[in-house]
C-alpha cells in the first residue's frame, strides 16, 4: 500500500501538468498511465505525431509544387513514407522521454497498469505483468482522457475503417482517403494525405465542416482546401453503410436535402467523428462518482465530482476536447488545492486548426454575438495585402476582429492564415486585459510580420480606418 497526498490517473496533457504542480507546491504526488510511455493520447497518438506529418507533408507539398518558383530546382521528388513515420517516431519519443524527465525531476511517483477505484479512497493498479498495487490518497484527479467515437453500424477493422491512431502509421499513401467527419481531425490528416498525392473525400453531416469555429473561416477553409488540395466536400449527408471487401472500401451516405444516396469507393475509410470521453474500467460507480448522459465525469466550477476529495480535468469532463485546456485545468485543480484562487477563461481558450493554412480563433463568433443580441462592429483583413505573406507566397486568407460597437472592446478573433496558431495568442492576450481593437491599433507592430494583420484588422474595425485595403 503507497500513499500520497494527490494520486493523478492519466499522463496526458492535463494529467502530467496536473501532478508536476501538485509537486511543485510541496504534495506527495503519484502519476498512473496505462501504457508503456507517458504522454496519454496527445503525445503518442495526436498533437505531437500529426504536426511532425503536417510539417513533411507540407515540405514535400511546397517542394513540389512552390520550390521552383522560388528559384529552387528540384528533380522528382518522391514521398518516402517510411521514413516520414520514422521521423515522427523520433519526434513523439523525445518529446515522452521529456516527461519522464519532468517526473523525476519533481520527485512524482509513476506507477504504469490500468487503475480502478477500488472505493472513494483507495486505488488498485494493474499493471501488465506482475501484482496489482494499491494507492491511498487525500486527492484524486482523474484525467483519463478520450478515445476515438464511432457511429452506429460502423466496424472500426483498424485495416482499412480507420481511426486517428491507425491514419498516423499507414504503411502507404491511400489512393483515395475518405474522411466521415469535417472536423479538426478529420481535415488535419486528410491534409496530410492529400499533400502526399491522396484524393480525399470528406463526407459531413452538418451544412459545413468545423462547426463549432466561425462560420466565415468554414468557408474560407473549404474554399481553400478544395482549390489547394482538390478535397471534394459533401456536406448534410448521412452516413448509412461502411462495408469493406479486399482492399476496397465503400461509403454509402444519404444526402439530407435530397434523399438521393451517395456512393464512394476508396481504399480507406477514416472516421474522425469526434472523441468520447474514457472511463471503462474506472470503477467510478465503486467510487461513487457521477457522469452525465454523454459518459463524462460531472464536475463543478472548481471541477470537483460529486465526491468532495475526487477531481476531474480534461476530455473525461464537459468541454472543448483540448490538450491546452486539459494543462489548465490540471494547473487550476494543483492551486485550488493549495489554498489558492487560480482562474480559468474558457471563453479564450484557444481553437487551433493545424490545416495549412491554420485556422484559429478565441472569443465569441459572428454567430454568437447575433444570437446573445450583442451589438457589435467587425474589421477584417486580408492576406492578399500582407507583404509579409506575398514574401512567403502564403496569402490565402484573413483575420477578422470583432468588437462591442458601443465599448470598442474586442469580444472575438478568428483568422485563417498562415502562423495563425501562434499569432492567435496576441488577441488571446489582449482579449484577457480586455482591450478594445483602438488599443491593438496604436501599438506597433514590426514591419514586415503576418501579426500586422492583426493591427489592420483592429484598425478596421475601429474606425475603418486600416491603411493597406
Amino acid at each position: 500500500m503507497h500513499s500520497f497526498d494527490v494520486v493523478v490517473i492519466g499522463s496526458g496533457p492535463g494529467g502530467y501538468v496536473c501532478a508536476i504542480r501538485c509537486a511543485q507546491l510541496g504534495m506527495k504526488t503519484a502519476l498512473v498511465e496505462r501504457y508503456p510511455t507517458l504522454g496519454g493520447t496527445c503525445l503518442n497518438v495526436g498533437c505531437i505525431p500529426s504536426k511532425a506529418l503536417l510539417d513533411s507533408s507540407e515540405h514535400y507539398y511546397n517542394c513540389v509544387h512552390h520550390f521552383k518558383e522560388h528559384g529552387i530546382e528540384v528533380k522528382s521528388p518522391r514521398v518516402n513514407l517510411e521514413q516520414m513515420m520514422n521521423r515522427k517516431r523520433e519526434v513523439v519519443k523525445l518529446t515522452c522521454e521529456g516527461v519522464n524527465y519532468l517526473m523525476k525531476k519533481n520527485n512524482i511517483s509513476v506507477f504504469h497498469g490500468h487503475g480502478t477505484f477500488v472505493n472513494d479512497k483507495e486505488l488498485e493498479v494493474k499493471p501488465e505483468k506482475g501484482n496489482p498495487e494499491k494507492l491511498t490518497s487525500k486527492y484524486f484527479v482523474i484525467a483519463t482522457g478520450s478515445k476515438p467515437a464511432s457511429l452506429p453500424g460502423i466496424n472500426i477493422d483498424k485495416k482499412r475503417i480507420i481511426t486517428s491512431t491507425e491514419a498516423l502509421e499507414l504503411k502507404e499513401v491511400p489512393n483515395h482517403l475518405m474522411v466521415i467527419g469535417g472536423g479538426v481531425i478529420g481535415l488535419e490528416l486528410g491534409s496530410v494525405y492529400a499533400r502526399l498525392g491522396s484524393k480525399v473525400s470528406v463526407v459531413e453531416f452538418l451544412d459545413r465542416i468545423i462547426p463549432g469555429m466561425d462560420g466565415a473561416l468554414s468557408k474560407e477553409l473549404q474554399r481553400i482546401l478544395k482549390k489547394n488540395l482538390s478535397f471534394d466536400f459533401y456536406l448534410k449527408h448521412k452516413v448509412i453503410a461502411v462495408d469493406v471487401k479486399g482492399k476496397k472500401v465503400t461509403v454509402k451516405a444519404e444526402n439530407m436535402q435530397n434523399s438521393q444516396t451517395l456512393e464512394l469507393e476508396g481504399d480507406y475509410c477514416l472516421v474522425s467523428v469526434g472523441r468520447r470521453p474514457y472511463t471503462d474500467n474506472l470503477g467510478l460507480e465503486k467510487a461513487g462518482v457521477k457522469t452525465d448522459e454523454k459518459g463524462r465525469v460531472i464536475t463543478n466550477d472548481h471541477l470537483q465530482t460529486n465526491v468532495p476529495h475526487i477531481y476531474a480535468i480534461g476530455d473525461v469532463t464537459k468541454g472543448a476536447m483540448l490538450a491546452h485546456k486539459a494543462e489548465e485545468e490540471g494547473i487550476f485543480v494543483a492551486e485550488w488545492l493549495a489554498g489558492q484562487k487560480p482562474h480559468i477563461n474558457y471563453l479564450l481558450i484557444p481553437a487551433v486548426v493545424y490545416t495549412w493554412p491554420e485556422v484559429a480563433a478565441a472569443g465569441y463568433t459572428e454567430e454568437q454575438l447575433k444570437e446573445k443580441g450583442i451589438k457589435y462592429k467587425a474589421g477584417q483583413f486580408p492576406f492578399k495585402a500582407s507583404g509579409r505573406a506575398r514574401a512567403s507566397m502564403d496569402t490565402d486568407g484573413f483575420i477578422k476582429v470583432l468588437a462591442d460597437e458601443a465599448t470598442d472592446e474586442i469580444l472575438g478573433v478568428h483568422m485563417i492564415g498562415p502562423r495563425a496558431a501562434d499569432m492567435i495568442m496576441e488577441a488571446v492576450t489582449a482579449m484577457e486585459f480586455r482591450a478594445t481593437a483602438e488599443d491593438i491599433a496604436r501599438i506597433c507592430h514590426a514591419h514586415p510580420t503576418f501579426t500586422e494583420s492583426i493591427k489592420e484588422a483592429c484598425l478596421d474595425a475601429s474606425e475603418k480606418r486600416a491603411l493597406h485595403i
